[in-house]
């Protein structure tokens, strides 16, 4: 049997091996608290625009338009 050796008069390289033991991970858990977004804050981010963008649609009308009077 291995004669018990107080943690505080093992060596450093001891200590950090026992320590490194005895951690254990968070696995996929986050622990930080988190809040929904306060819905009247100013949010700074542009929201992304669906469908179409409206210059190269515009573009594509003109274009159109043209096209059937020749």
């Amino acid at each position: 049997m291995a004669k018990f050796i107080p943690f505080d008069k093992l060596s450093k390289k001891k200590q950090r091996e026992l320590m490194k033991k005895k951690r254990v991970t968070w696995g996929s858990f986050n622990p930080v608290t988190r809040k929904p977004d306060k819905p009247k804050a100013y949010k700074r981010t542009k929201k992304e625009s669906r469908g179409f963008d409206e210059s190269i649609d515009d573009g594509f009308f003109f274009a159109f338009l043209f096209s059937e009077t020749i």
